[in-house]
């Protein structure tokens, strides 16, 4: 959807209706209450929108991002199911808020646990893989500007070399970049030497000594 404004709703555990639909502004309410002020409460003036709320009160195209699905609860998943199947909201005290306009909803998920299927059912499913070592040096220049060409390509190809091997914990791109990021602040250190920006499982440092895996890399 090109030119729709991004809305991000980042999951996390513990998240709930406060995080993620609405919340009041409970120190002006109290300012309110002190001012002896004859208006309502609980009205709009009060009202905190939080990105669920603010995507389905959109009336120019949005696109809504729920990311990391997977570390949120059941119970939020719950709610998020019933969001996705009506695009509308009660709010006790205010009614129930529906969409003028419904947004395009994506959903993402490291698979740490399991969705359930009706919220599967619901998905168009498209798996993303661990990007090509040349694209992957791209996104570090795009994160890391001025970074050297050497250094973005040798780490690219470390990764790659790591995600060819059976971890623990494959590395991700953020770990890449941050992984490029450490050599340039060190003054391009070894990579070995480096390893535990990338890796964060001790088993996973040592076979990866112990194979010599990022030998001549």
């Amino acid at each position: 959807m090109v030119g729709a404004r991004l809305i991000r709703l980042q999951c996390h555990e513990g998240i709930d209706l406060h995080h993620a639909l609405y919340d009041w502004d409970y120190p002006r309410q109290l300012l309110h209450l002190r001012a002896e002020d004859d208006a309502p409460l609980y009205s709009e003036r009060f009202l905190l929108r939080r990105p669920l709320l603010e995507a389905l009160e959109a009336t120019e195209p949005v696109v809504l991002l729920i990311d990391e699905i997977d570390r949120a609860d059941d119970e939020f998943e719950a709610f998020l199911l019933e969001f996705l199947s009506d695009f509308q909201v009660s709010i006790p005290e205010l009614g129930t808020i529906t969409a003028e306009r419904r947004p395009l909803v994506v959903v993402t998920s490291n698979r740490t646990r399991e969705l359930h299927d009706a919220l599967k059912r619901r998905c168009l499913y498209h798996w993303i893989d661990y990007p090509t070592p040349e694209r992957e040096a791209e996104i570090v220049r795009a994160r890391l500007p001025g970074v050297p060409d050497e250094i973005a390509e040798r780490v690219c190809r470390a990764v790659a070399r790591l995600r060819g091997e059976e971890l623990y914990k494959l590395p991700g791109v953020g770990e890449t970049i941050a992984w490029a990021q450490a050599l340039l602040a060190l003054g391009d250190a070894d990579l070995d030497e480096t390893l535990g920006v990338v890796l964060k499982v001790r088993e996973d440092i040592e076979r990866t000594r112990e194979r010599g895996v990022l030998h001549g890399a």
